[in-house]
């Protein structure tokens, strides 16, 4: 049974954003991971990138498919996360912690809104 941390907010495409500030921290969660496998490798965008909302900003690759990562929030690439770029798999071990891909300073904190809460967000994937 996956986790979803109710301090979280998710977009439908399995990225979740984590506001401390104007500063988000964005991965993806529990749920999409088991769907993917064991992944194998993360690239994504570099410190000082500007990233836009629903935008790509980077791609996770897996034993069973390559995907998009997307932003929840436009903003600035302030940090990434190098241990998971340099060791994927601990993606899997704590999605919620040191698994995180990237943290942004945010252009509009408004944007938040239009993520879903981890209730909606359960519901969606488990077909609530």
């Amino acid at each position: 049974m996956s986790e979803y941390p109710q301090d979280l907010r998710y977009l439908d495409t399995h990225e979740y954003v984590r506001l401390d500030g104007e500063i988000a921290t964005i991965g993806i969660s529990e749920f999409a991971i088991e769907q993917m496998g064991d992944i194998v490798f993360l690239d994504v965008s570099e410190i000082g990138d500007a990233i836009s909302k629903g935008e790509r900003f980077g791609t996770i690759e897996s034993v069973k498919a390559v995907e998009e990562v997307n932003a929840p929030v436009s903003g600035t690439v302030i940090e990434r996360n190098d241990s998971v770029i340099a060791d994927p798999e601990l993606i899997s071990d704590d999605p919620y912690g040191e698994g995180w891909f990237i943290k942004v300073r945010v252009d509009d904190l408004g944007e938040i809104d239009d993520t879903l809460t981890s209730d909606e967000y359960r519901a969606l994937v488990e077909g609530e």
